[in-house]
């Protein structure tokens, strides 16, 4: 029986007090007046763990972060109180070694409905469920046919799990002998287990995200030569029409803008909060940046945590954070 490394919950009381406080990187840069309501003038970005391979993915989980690192198969825990972010799943994406990837950890992480870890699993290309130690497949396969390697994942009130399938966890990327799907899709996966395709026409489709009434999804492309997020309007019966650009990252890049446009999630207000150049963009929700919280890492991705009005981001060898006047969609 494969065995899996698990971090034992303990009461914040038997952890060690962290009671330093956390030194602060990166910058933080207001582009719009309205980016005051959402961003204290005195928040900083805090770091709060390091020494990653390439940190991703984060959700919050159980009164806590927990996030992936692709590069080592291992899923990481943070909760305040604690001096160093510790193992909570290892293996986390590949259960059984197995050549041709080149990403073999879990990337995107998120919650059912019922508050069960789901994982989007490179090594092992589908998207799973994490429960009772064990873990199981939610989908694998469209006709018949493996994904790619599943990267993040967004899921609806109804239960129903949206996610994206670009090839990045295989060697090759989109040369791999091990593609069995000729396109990058974004599919979806209703409770009952049924997949369908939403769409095909991205090339590496990554981060998504649904606005507060979950009429729109947003899907951030990570194509180095047009980085860029596209909006959807989400039909009544969960399938996707009106493909736009909602954001057009190419002229954002520069010197000193490390990264590309990669996680995201929205906030109660319908501001996007997308990784890109620099960090994490702050969007209206009419697309206009906001501000950046320029972290000065390539940035992965990022999550709603305590109350929901702190923002979790996993940039590069780190996870830091930043306190916000507003709260995740949701929340």
């Amino acid at each position: 029986m494969k065995k899996f490394l698990i971090l034992a919950l303990l009461p914040l009381s038997a952890m060690a007090a962290d009671d330093k406080p956390h030194p602060f990187v990166g910058k933080i840069e207001r582009l719009d007046s309205a980016f005051d309501k959402l961003v204290a003038p005195g928040a900083q970005i805090e770091k709060l763990a390091e020494g990653f391979r390439w940190s991703e993915g984060p959700t919050w989980y159980q009164g806590a972060v927990v996030f992936s690192d692709v590069l080592a198969n291992t899923a990481y825990r943070w909760k305040e109180g604690m001096t160093a972010a510790e193992v909570f799943l290892q293996p986390s994406g590949q259960l059984t070694p197995a050549p041709g990837f080149r990403e073999t950890g879990s990337n995107g992480l998120g919650r059912d409905a019922r508050g069960r870890l789901l994982l989007c699993q490179h090594g092992e290309r589908r998207v799973a469920r994490w429960e009772n130690g064990k873990f199981s497949a939610i989908a694998d396969r469209f006709e018949g046919k493996r994904f790619n390697s599943p990267n993040d994942l967004a899921v609806r009130r109804n239960g129903d799990i949206y996610f994206t399938d670009p090839p990045y966890g295989l060697e090759g990327i989109a040369k791999s002998p091990l593609r069995e799907l000729d396109f990058s899709g974004v599919f979806r996966v209703t409770p009952d287990g049924r997949v369908t395709l939403l769409t095909k026409s991205l090339n590496f489709p990554n981060g998504l995200g649904f606005s507060p009434d979950e009429k729109t999804v947003y899907v951030a492309v990570s194509d180095g030569a047009a980085p860029r997020i596209m909006a959807y309007d989400v039909k009544a019966d969960g399938s996707l029409e009106k493909e736009r650009v909602f954001l057009n990252a190419a002229p954002l890049r520069g010197p000193g803008l490390p990264g590309s446009c990669d996680g995201l999630k929205v906030d109660r207000e319908g501001n996007v909060w997308a990784t890109g150049p620099g960090g994490v963009l702050v969007l209206s929700p009419a697309g206009k940046v906001l501000g950046r919280l320029n972290t000065g890492e390539p940035t992965g991705n990022c999550c709603w945590g305590d109350d929901g009005s702190t923002l979790y981001i996993t940039a590069n060898y780190f996870l830091v954070r930043v306190k916000t006047l507003t709260k995740g969609a949701g929340w």
